[in-house]
């Protein structure tokens, strides 16, 4: 039972957890920012996608 509760209490306070919840934080802030966002990225990506095309044709 000792056993346990030192394992128990070393887990506790281990901080590894705390980089799991910052990563967390940071791709909900990332998904959100994508979905926000998600019109002006399309536009984006296509008008690059474009210019890529135009240009490839003209190799």
């Amino acid at each position: 039972m000792k056993k346990l509760k030192e394992w128990v209490w070393d887990f506790v306070k281990e901080e590894d957890a705390v980089g799991v919840v910052e990563i967390i934080l940071i791709l909900v802030v990332l998904i959100g920012l994508v979905i926000i966002f998600k019109e002006q990225i399309t536009n984006l990506v296509n008008s690059l996608l474009s210019k890529i095309a135009k240009q490839s044709n003209s190799i």
